[in-house]
């Protein structure tokens, strides 16, 4: 399905080159990696994610301990969204005026002394409520750079037929990172607190700070004249209102993240429904990520999806289906097979929805377009979590993770009903800009 939306000076997309040895490369679930660039930041983003896990699982825990109350947990959402809500359209528009490798490094220092401070205050013993609200607006503010600088580099270290499979790796170390970090995080936080988890996790963004410096890519155009300015945000805007593919995508994946995003909650079912502690609480937050990984390797060797548009659709029904089931449960193992579904699902969509996005999107403007959608694939969750802990304080944790994932399975279903051109949605990696001259591995 063409896009009309195609604006920014770019090329006009031309078709994807198959060549004689396309069939054998799709077959490598880690031909990406063959890319010096991309595999040294795809290692360092597995570090960086590890990092933000133990923290997650951290600040959740302390929380909890400070307050015993849902909606503190839920705010933690709130004041992650600010941030991105306030900047992210101002850091999309830098993403694509400024050297994307140089941002990412400026945001991954910046997300490193954050959580030094953190774990100053936490060791000192004044690590209040306040104070880990204010970590997670700041850590929102380094993201609204971060996030478009790294998503809108991507494209440019893997020619655009292994896009697909560059994406499903980055999937899957972040899986990887989901399944470590939380089991860490909640042995670090059991055993000596969570102050060594914030202090690792100011370590991790080192790391991905460094795998940014040290990549070869430079871009090869100046940025147009103007580049930082209010029309250079509302020409991401007008973009992006007229893709109506990239546009639906978005809304789906809020409306989806909004209403299953409950997450923060963990730790009541953690400590009241499940009766498992910290311990247990680190293998919840794991849980999604097993089933995440498995799914992520599975896509990364195999040939890309085509019939993306009803993939898309179905797994985000999934993904609804399984957290409402992992609410009603009491028995633990079920309970984690229940996340683990969740996480196959989400992953499933999460790489579909990301290389339809991104090679329906000039590079000039990958940026912007990234830092739009980081409104609504953050905003989504950071606001789903305060919605759940709003009404698990009215009506329960139960009523509001059962409600959560039906509303999700619900929106899913209007979507294929009332955007057929979602629905119909096929093969989007035949289409794209000229390749990069990606820089090979040595053999």
């Amino acid at each position: 399905m063409s896009d009309k939306g195609g604006t920014g000076g770019s090329a006009q997309p031309t078709p994807r080159s198959e060549g004689q040895g396309g069939a054998k490369r799709s077959l490598n679930a880690t031909r990406a990696l063959r890319h010096r660039d991309f595999a040294k930041l795809w290692v360092g983003y597995g570090f960086s994610e590890a990092g933000s896990q133990v923290t997650q699982v951290a600040i959740a825990w302390q929380l909890w301990l400070l307050t015993h109350s849902a909606l503190s947990l839920g705010l933690v959402g709130l004041f992650r969204f600010l941030p991105i809500l306030i900047m992210a359209l101002f850091g999309g528009v830098v993403a694509d005026a400024v050297d994307r490798r140089r941002l990412m490094i400026v945001a991954q220092l910046a997300l490193a002394a954050n959580s030094v401070a953190l774990a100053v205050l936490t060791f000192e013993g004044r690590a209040t409520p306040a104070a880990l609200y204010a970590f997670a607006f700041v850590a929102g503010l380094a993201k609204s750079f971060d996030n478009p600088a790294r998503q809108a580099l991507l494209p440019n270290l893997v020619p655009p037929d292994e896009l697909p499979n560059a994406l499903s790796l980055n999937a899957t170390v972040w899986q990887i990172a989901t399944v470590l970090g939380p089991s860490l995080g909640g042995a670090l936080v059991a055993v000596r607190g969570p102050g060594l988890a914030y202090a690792i996790d100011a370590a991790s963004f080192a790391a991905l700070a460094f795998a940014a410096f040290s990549i070869r890519y430079r871009p090869t155009q100046a940025p147009p004249k103007g580049a930082l300015s209010l029309r250079a945000i509302v020409d991401g805007l007008r973009f992006v209102a007229a893709s109506p593919i990239i546009s639906w995508l978005m809304g789906l994946d809020f409306i989806a993240t909004l209403f299953a995003g409950s997450m923060m909650l963990m730790p009541i079912y953690a400590d009241k429904l499940l009766g498992v502690g910290a311990k247990g609480l680190g293998l919840l937050y794991s849980a999604p990520a097993v089933g995440a990984l498995a799914a992520a390797l599975v896509m990364a060797g195999r040939r890309p999806v085509r019939r993306q548009g009803p993939v898309v659709l179905a797994s985000v029904a999934a993904y609804g289906l399984a957290i409402a089931l992992f609410g009603f449960s009491r028995d633990f193992p079920l309970s984690l097979l229940c996340l683990a579904a969740s996480g196959a699902a989400d992953t499933v969509s999460m790489i579909q929805r990301q290389t339809i996005r991104q090679l329906l999107t000039p590079d000039t403007l990958r940026g912007r377009m990234t830092s739009i959608n980081m409104v609504f694939y953050m905003g989504g969750p950071q606001l789903g979590e305060l919605e759940a802990g709003v009404v698990a304080k009215a009506l329960g944790p139960t009523f509001s993770v059962v409600s959560g994932g039906l509303a999700c399975v619900v929106a899913a279903l209007g979507f294929a009903l009332w955007v057929p051109s979602l629905r119909k949605l096929r093969d989007t990696t035949q289409v794209a800009e000229p390749p990069v001259a990606p820089t090979p591995l040595p053999e």
